[in-house]
Formats: C-alpha cells, structure tokens, sequence
C-alpha cells in the first residue's frame, strides 16, 4: 500500500503538469503559426506593403494617362497637326493633294 501511494503522489501531478504542458502547447503553436498568429499577420504586413506599393504604381499611370487625355481636349490641340497625323497614320490622302516620294 505504501508503494501504491507513493506512486500515486508521483504520477498524478507528473500526469496533470503532461496535460497542462500540452494544452498550453497547442495555445501557443495556434498563437503563432495559426490563421490568426503571428507569422500570418507578418505575411499580411509584407502583401499590404506589396499591393500599396503596386497601388501607388498604377494611381501614377492613371495620372499620366489623364494628363494625356487631358491634352487631347479641343482647346489644347492643334486640328491641323491631328488631321496631319492622322493621316500619316492611316495612310490616307484627300483627292486633291499632291504626294512626293523620296528616296533614302
């Protein structure tokens, strides 16, 4: 009875402190690899980081295009100079005109 008592006093706490240690294991692994841990809001810092700097990016191409769009309006172009490239463009000449050619 004596042996039995003292294994008694010996394995139930080894046995609650094995329980305890394996519970809070789990806690923190899930604290830090989890859906919500610590190296998943890493790696959304580092794709915020990516996809604010490819949103800089395009508001810069979408200023440059509506600069370009702007200089297009009727105040700001030359008709002359647009019919001129139009035509060298398209290849298209009035009936009226006199093509040269040149060589090179």
């Amino acid at each position: 009875m004596v042996i039995r008592r003292r294994l008694r006093a010996v394995l139930i706490p080894l046995v609650l402190y094995a329980v305890s240690g394996a519970c809070a294991s789990y806690f923190v692994w899930h604290a830090i690899n989890g859906s919500r841990g610590l190296k998943t809001k890493e790696e959304y810092r580092l794709r915020i980081d990516a996809l604010t700097t490819q949103l800089h990016g395009l508001q810069d191409e979408r200023a440059g295009w509506e600069r370009r769009v702007r200089m297009m309006s009727a105040e700001s172009l030359d008709q002359d100079l647009l019919d001129e490239q139009a035509r060298v463009t398209l290849g298209r000449v009035h009936k009226d005109e006199l093509v040269l050619f040149y060589r090179k």
